[in-house]
């Protein structure tokens, strides 16, 4: 691990629709069977909240979202050695993420991962309580951390 490198500043998505569930997908880009919220980098001075919501239009075709809550610090997680120097072009270890907790306001049909340039392949509704299990194992520390923090959330309505 290239202790280094900086953190690339991002943030992170817990979509919840009506019911509580949270959206996940899977990558195109991975061969192993493993879902992820949405995330990704923030643009140069761009507000964290701002970058939120662009990164779900970017990802899943739609922002009709409001956001509920987010984290009061940022989640970091390192790469695993395998990975550092061959993504975001070498120049990070891992993420530094501010998380942001969002009640989707659209309907399913909404969603739509043909993209400009499409990241996931297949997307659910999934319980938050499943999320650490089944996440890429390098991530499943903050997912963790993001149930435990975020789990009264599950059981709010669309009005909260």
């Amino acid at each position: 691990m290239n202790q280094s490198l900086p953190y690339r500043p991002a943030v992170g998505i817990m979509l919840l629709n009506a019911q509580g569930q949270v959206f996940v997908a899977r990558r195109i880009d991975t061969a192993v069977e493993a879902w992820q919220m949405p995330q990704g980098g923030i643009d140069g001075d761009e507000e964290p909240a701002a970058a939120a919501l662009r990164e779900l239009k970017e990802e899943i075709g739609t922002a009709r979202a409001r956001i509920i809550a987010e984290c009061d610090d940022w989640l970091s997680y390192d790469l695993p050695g395998e990975l550092v120097g061959k993504v975001w072009g070498g120049r990070y270890r891992g993420q530094r993420q501010k998380w942001f907790v969002m009640r989707f306001l659209g309907t399913d049909d909404e969603i739509d991962l043909n993209t400009q340039h499409p990241e996931f392949c297949a997307w659910k509704w999934a319980d938050m309580a499943d999320l650490p299990d089944m996440i890429v194992p390098f991530k499943r520390p903050i997912y963790q951390e993001l149930v435990t923090r975020f789990a009264p959330l599950a059981t709010g309505s669309v009005d909260d």
